[in-house]
């Protein structure tokens, strides 16, 4: 099987998080339905800046998470079945006073 004509460009994708995250997230203090909302627009913006791109032959998956920092801990895990030489992700977290966010991006390449 042939492979991606040029790499995933992860360092522009993550160019995309961390500005896309921080404009959205920069003063915003934690407002439990309007996290909500604001991370599908965040997810939605990401995909598309990243569709802009033109990627050829690589699906997108974008997935964001925004909690309230308090004083608790949260750990979070994926896991994917994926060829190593073809497949990737960038990830970037972003805390403001009273709130985290992360967000993932997946590109999975298809034949």
């Amino acid at each position: 099987p042939s492979g991606p004509s040029r790499p995933f460009p992860a360092a522009a994708v993550d160019d995309i998080l961390r500005d896309v995250v921080g404009s959205y997230l920069r003063e915003q203090p934690y407002e439990p339905a309007r996290c909500r909302d604001m991370a599908k627009d965040i997810a939605e913006v990401i995909k598309a800046r990243v569709k802009d791109l033109v990627i050829p032959r690589y699906k997108i998956v974008v997935v964001t998470y925004i909690g309230q920092l308090n004083e608790q801990s949260m750990q979070i895990g994926s896991r994917c079945l994926w060829d190593p030489a073809s497949d990737t992700f960038s990830s970037y977290v972003f805390k403001n006073t009273s709130l985290f966010a992360l967000a993932n991006v997946y590109a999975v390449y298809f034949e």
